[in-house]
């Protein structure tokens, strides 16, 4: 079957930067707000792994040009096993995380719709109608979801950064520095590293649907690192002007703290432009990771190792099932989780997700010392990337033991979870006399 490929540079990263950027910068300068300066240093590590971490993805996505991405190079690497295993738990990220990110949406509508706040279950339905109506959109064509993330990209950046350059006039060192976090300096830089790292989680999304991009061994890692970079110019900025002007006491407990910056900024007006602005960054994440709740399964069904339903197509060539079936399930976490707080679910899940990403990150970063030595000719700096690797792993591995014992905890066991139904669909492989491991990587 014959792809169309219609995702060029500008589009492709734009869903890099609109994945990351979503709805957690909305939220991390207040949980970033005890932390003081020692944030910064937490932005520092952080953005130094995330563009350790797009080189890793840049430099596998010219190795193998192939739709799957953070699945596909651990499973060409180290098997089938190990490739499921880190299909099974990204993809309980990405409906995970969208779950979150409908009820951030609903979060900041409820400024213009205050019922839905009020009403729980208003808000909760709020959420799933807004996951539903993306999930349209994106069954109607990965054009159609291409062309609104970069929209909602310009739309959601141009109001914050105007924030940030007129926020330098209010902005208080002394201020920023207010911040008093218990334990050790070191463990104070891990927590917000980890706080931070959830900002960048995304970044390989650019390698996901690699099948619809024009030009992937180029488009795909370009897109990759100046996604990274955009975002992470974009995010220390923004946030340290906001943990400048508002003092750390009062910034920990906001519930929308770029909104009560614009009142210091602009006055009351300032609140409603920042919400209105909160909601089109929520709605154009909400775009693009549903955009790979349809992708991602796809090619992991593709290769027999998620059931085949997955990998349907719609008449407009499109994953309908697999985007129907992972929006059913973001629902139901919404479902259940809406009476808790908008708040405390948000936070949850944001640690759990982040170690659930950090996985395929680690594994990842081995797949590329792997695939660079069967690709000899083509590794012109082995030490060189010998060296990127590894400290793209132990900057993961850092950044997982920073979630917290809870995250790693019921990650670890959700992880270990998928293994019956990768015995499932391997007993019925071979009941139905299915390709083997080896034939099914080149």
């Amino acid at each position: 079957m014959q792809n169309q490929r219609s995702l060029g540079l500008a589009t492709t990263t734009s869903i890099v930067v609109g994945n990351m950027v979503g709805s957690g910068v909305f939220l991390l300068p207040a949980s970033l707000a005890v932390y003081g300066i020692y944030s910064l240093w937490g932005w520092g590590f952080s953005t130094v792994g995330a563009l350790l971490l797009a080189w890793v993805f840049s430099s596998l996505s010219r190795r193998l040009a192939k739709a799957g991405g953070p699945y596909a190079y651990p499973r060409e690497a180290f098997g089938d096993f190990a490739g499921f295993l880190i299909a099974w738990i990204y993809w309980l990220s990405i409906f995970g995380t969208n779950a979150a990110i409908a009820v951030a949406f609903t979060s900041y509508l409820s400024t213009f719709i205050p019922v839905l706040a009020a009403v729980p279950l208003a808000g909760g339905l709020a959420a799933i109608a807004a996951v539903w109506v993306l999930t349209g959109i994106n069954i109607w064509g990965v054009r159609a979801a291409g062309s609104l993330q970069l929209i909602t990209v310009i739309l959601k950046l141009a109001p914050l950064l105007a924030l940030a350059i007129f926020g330098l006039f209010h902005f208080d060192p002394k201020i920023l520095n207010s911040g008093h976090p218990s334990g050790s300096a070191f463990h104070a830089i891990n927590t917000a590293a980890a706080f931070t790292m959830w900002a960048f989680l995304g970044l390989e999304c650019a390698t996901v649907p690699a099948e619809h991009v024009k030009d992937p061994e180029k488009t795909i890692p370009r897109a990759t690192i100046l996604g990274t970079v955009i975002a992470a110019a974009f995010y220390i900025v923004c946030t340290t002007v906001v943990m400048g002007i508002i003092p750390s006491a009062t910034l920990a407990h906001s519930n929308a703290p770029f909104a009560d910056a614009a009142k210091i900024i602009w006055g009351n007006w300032g609140d409603y432009i920042i919400a209105a602005t909160a909601m089109i960054s929520c709605f154009g994440a909400l775009n693009g990771w549903i955009l790979m709740q349809g992708q991602f399964p796809q090619a992991v069904a593709e290769d027999d190792l998620f059931p085949k339903f997955f990998a349907r197509q719609s008449r407009r060539n499109t994953p309908a099932v697999g985007l129907l079936v992972s929006s059913v399930l973001a629902s139901l976490l919404i479902l259940m989780n809406y009476s808790n707080g908008l708040v405390a679910m948000f936070n949850v899940i944001l640690l759990l997700a982040t170690f659930f990403v950090l996985v395929p990150y680690m594994f990842c970063a081995m797949a590329e010392i792997v695939l660079s030595r069967k690709q000899k000719g083509s590794n012109k700096r082995p030490l060189f990337n010998l060296m990127l690797a590894c400290l793209a792993f132990a900057f993961a591995l850092w950044a997982a033991a920073g979630t917290g014992r809870d995250s790693l905890y019921w990650g670890t066991l959700l992880l270990l979870a998928g293994i019956p139904i990768y015995v499932w669909q391997k007993r019925r492989q071979s009941t139905l006399g299915g390709p083997q491991e080896a034939s099914s990587r080149s």
